[in-house]
Protein backbone atom coordinates (compact mmCIF):
# COMPACT_ATOMS: atom_id res chain seq x y z
CA UNK A 1 0.00 0.00 0.00
CA UNK A 2 1.56 3.24 -1.27
CA UNK A 3 1.84 5.57 1.99
CA UNK A 4 -1.26 7.91 2.89
CA UNK A 5 -3.60 5.47 0.27
CA UNK A 6 -6.47 3.77 2.39
CA UNK A 7 -8.56 0.14 1.17
CA UNK A 8 -12.07 -0.09 1.68
CA UNK A 9 -13.46 -3.57 1.13
CA UNK A 10 -16.93 -3.51 -0.10
CA UNK A 11 -20.07 -6.27 -1.18
CA UNK A 12 -23.31 -4.53 -2.85
CA UNK A 13 -23.90 -7.52 -4.94
CA UNK A 14 -22.25 -8.61 -8.36
CA UNK A 15 -18.66 -7.27 -7.93
CA UNK A 16 -18.82 -5.90 -11.83
CA UNK A 17 -21.09 -2.96 -10.77
CA UNK A 18 -19.47 -1.55 -7.78
CA UNK A 19 -15.97 -1.91 -10.12
CA UNK A 20 -17.47 0.40 -12.69
CA UNK A 21 -18.79 3.10 -10.39
CA UNK A 22 -16.18 3.21 -7.87
CA UNK A 23 -13.37 3.29 -11.26
CA UNK A 24 -15.07 6.50 -12.12
CA UNK A 25 -14.42 7.90 -8.44
CA UNK A 26 -11.73 10.66 -8.33
CA UNK A 27 -9.24 10.13 -5.49
CA UNK A 28 -9.91 5.90 -6.50
CA UNK A 29 -6.42 4.64 -7.46
CA UNK A 30 -6.94 1.03 -7.94
CA UNK A 31 -10.64 -1.13 -7.72
CA UNK A 32 -10.39 -5.09 -7.72
CA UNK A 33 -12.99 -8.06 -7.45
CA UNK A 34 -12.23 -10.52 -5.50
CA UNK A 35 -14.12 -12.72 -2.64
CA UNK A 36 -14.25 -12.78 1.31
CA UNK A 37 -16.38 -13.62 4.18
CA UNK A 38 -16.04 -17.21 3.35
CA UNK A 39 -14.08 -20.39 4.74
CA UNK A 40 -12.44 -21.75 1.81
CA UNK A 41 -8.98 -20.72 0.26
CA UNK A 42 -8.19 -19.57 -3.25
CA UNK A 43 -12.00 -19.91 -4.11
CA UNK A 44 -13.30 -19.68 -7.74
CA UNK A 45 -15.83 -18.41 -9.32
CA UNK A 46 -18.10 -21.04 -9.47
CA UNK A 47 -17.20 -22.65 -5.83
CA UNK A 48 -18.76 -18.48 -4.82
CA UNK A 49 -21.59 -18.67 -7.26
CA UNK A 50 -22.61 -22.41 -5.81
CA UNK A 51 -23.12 -19.98 -2.49
CA UNK A 52 -21.91 -22.37 0.35
CA UNK A 53 -18.03 -21.21 0.45
CA UNK A 54 -19.57 -18.48 2.60
CA UNK A 55 -18.21 -15.73 0.60
CA UNK A 56 -19.17 -12.38 -0.72
CA UNK A 57 -18.12 -10.72 -4.08
CA UNK A 58 -16.71 -7.94 -2.86
CA UNK A 59 -14.92 -4.87 -4.41
CA UNK A 60 -11.12 -3.84 -3.26
CA UNK A 61 -11.50 -0.04 -3.43
CA UNK A 62 -7.91 1.99 -2.81
CA UNK A 63 -8.46 5.29 -2.44
CA UNK A 64 -6.43 9.01 -1.46
CA UNK A 65 -8.31 10.45 1.62
CA UNK A 66 -7.39 13.43 0.91
CA UNK A 67 -9.62 13.57 -2.17
CA UNK A 68 -12.29 11.47 -1.23
CA UNK A 69 -12.91 9.97 2.45
CA UNK A 70 -14.23 6.53 3.50
CA UNK A 71 -17.27 8.32 4.81
CA UNK A 72 -17.96 9.45 0.55
CA UNK A 73 -17.14 5.86 -0.58
CA UNK A 74 -19.50 4.59 1.88
CA UNK A 75 -22.12 7.36 0.52
CA UNK A 76 -21.71 6.34 -3.07
CA UNK A 77 -22.03 2.69 -1.75
CA UNK A 78 -24.93 2.73 0.29
CA UNK A 79 -26.80 4.90 -2.78
CA UNK A 80 -25.53 2.43 -5.54
CA UNK A 81 -26.94 -1.34 -4.28
CA UNK A 82 -30.14 -1.71 -1.86
CA UNK A 83 -29.03 -2.48 1.22
CA UNK A 84 -32.08 -4.08 2.65
CA UNK A 85 -32.11 -7.22 1.09
CA UNK A 86 -30.62 -9.81 2.85
CA UNK A 87 -28.70 -12.42 0.26
CA UNK A 88 -29.77 -10.29 -3.00
CA UNK A 89 -29.16 -7.52 -5.28
CA UNK A 90 -32.15 -7.46 -8.06
CA UNK A 91 -31.84 -10.85 -10.00
CA UNK A 92 -28.55 -11.78 -8.52
CA UNK A 93 -29.41 -14.05 -5.01
CA UNK A 94 -27.55 -15.71 -2.85
CA UNK A 95 -25.44 -15.38 0.14
CA UNK A 96 -22.35 -14.45 -2.05
CA UNK A 97 -24.62 -10.90 -3.14
CA UNK A 98 -25.26 -9.64 0.35
CA UNK A 99 -24.44 -6.12 1.37
CA UNK A 100 -21.13 -6.18 3.41
CA UNK A 101 -18.88 -3.70 4.69
CA UNK A 102 -15.60 -5.84 6.06
CA UNK A 103 -13.58 -2.59 8.07
CA UNK A 104 -9.32 -2.38 7.88
CA UNK A 105 -9.61 0.02 11.07
CA UNK A 106 -11.51 0.77 14.11
CA UNK A 107 -12.21 4.11 12.95
CA UNK A 108 -13.67 2.40 9.50
CA UNK A 109 -15.86 0.06 11.61
CA UNK A 110 -17.01 3.29 13.44
CA UNK A 111 -17.54 5.20 10.82
CA UNK A 112 -19.82 2.48 8.76
CA UNK A 113 -21.83 2.01 11.65
CA UNK A 114 -22.26 5.59 11.92
CA UNK A 115 -23.69 6.51 7.68
CA UNK A 116 -25.70 3.15 8.69
CA UNK A 117 -27.38 5.00 11.50
CA UNK A 118 -27.82 8.23 10.12
CA UNK A 119 -29.44 6.03 6.87
CA UNK A 120 -32.08 4.73 9.32
CA UNK A 121 -32.93 7.88 11.34
CA UNK A 122 -33.02 9.15 8.51
CA UNK A 123 -35.54 6.28 6.99
CA UNK A 124 -33.52 7.18 3.24
CA UNK A 125 -34.66 3.45 2.79
CA UNK A 126 -38.76 1.96 3.52
CA UNK A 127 -37.01 -0.95 5.23
CA UNK A 128 -34.63 -1.99 7.73
CA UNK A 129 -30.99 -2.01 6.55
CA UNK A 130 -29.17 -5.33 6.67
CA UNK A 131 -25.98 -4.78 5.32
CA UNK A 132 -23.09 -6.77 7.66
CA UNK A 133 -20.02 -4.40 9.49
CA UNK A 134 -17.56 -7.22 9.90
CA UNK A 135 -13.30 -6.79 9.94
CA UNK A 136 -11.56 -7.27 7.60
CA UNK A 137 -11.06 -11.40 6.45
CA UNK A 138 -8.91 -13.24 4.41
CA UNK A 139 -9.09 -11.75 0.72
CA UNK A 140 -9.28 -13.83 -2.42
CA UNK A 141 -8.35 -12.00 -6.12
CA UNK A 142 -11.00 -12.74 -8.42
CA UNK A 143 -9.73 -14.22 -11.69
CA UNK A 144 -8.38 -12.14 -14.31
CA UNK A 145 -11.68 -12.42 -16.69
CA UNK A 146 -13.44 -10.81 -13.74
CA UNK A 147 -11.37 -7.89 -13.40
CA UNK A 148 -11.93 -4.45 -15.34
CA UNK A 149 -15.18 -6.13 -16.82
CA UNK A 150 -18.12 -3.65 -17.77
CA UNK A 151 -14.77 -1.35 -19.44
CA UNK A 152 -13.92 -4.54 -21.46
CA UNK A 153 -18.01 -5.73 -22.00
CA UNK A 154 -19.79 -2.65 -22.22
CA UNK A 155 -22.51 -4.01 -24.36
CA UNK A 156 -22.98 -7.44 -23.37
CA UNK A 157 -26.35 -8.03 -21.63
CA UNK A 158 -25.91 -7.52 -17.98
CA UNK A 159 -23.23 -4.31 -18.60
CA UNK A 160 -25.79 -2.86 -20.82
CA UNK A 161 -28.84 -4.02 -18.82
CA UNK A 162 -27.77 -3.88 -15.53
CA UNK A 163 -24.87 -1.21 -15.20
CA UNK A 164 -24.97 1.29 -16.94
CA UNK A 165 -28.25 2.45 -15.35
CA UNK A 166 -26.40 2.39 -12.05
CA UNK A 167 -23.63 4.19 -13.45
CA UNK A 168 -25.90 6.36 -15.09
CA UNK A 169 -27.50 6.89 -11.19
CA UNK A 170 -23.67 7.53 -9.79
CA UNK A 171 -23.36 10.18 -12.34
CA UNK A 172 -26.48 11.89 -11.78
CA UNK A 173 -26.29 11.80 -7.93
CA UNK A 174 -22.50 12.35 -7.42
CA UNK A 175 -21.37 14.03 -10.35
CA UNK A 176 -18.96 16.13 -8.52
CA UNK A 177 -17.27 12.92 -7.35
CA UNK A 178 -16.58 11.85 -11.15
CA UNK A 179 -12.67 11.63 -12.02
CA UNK A 180 -11.22 14.10 -14.20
Amino acid sequence: MEHGLETATLGGGCFWCLEAVYQQVDGVVAVESGYTGGHVDHPTYQQVCEGDTGHVEVVRVTFDPSVINYRQILEIFFAIHDPTTPDRQGNDVGPQYRSAIFTHSEAQRATAEYVMRELAAAKVFDAPIVTQVEPEQPYWRAEASHQNYYQDHPSQGYCAFVISPKLAKFRKQFGGKLRK
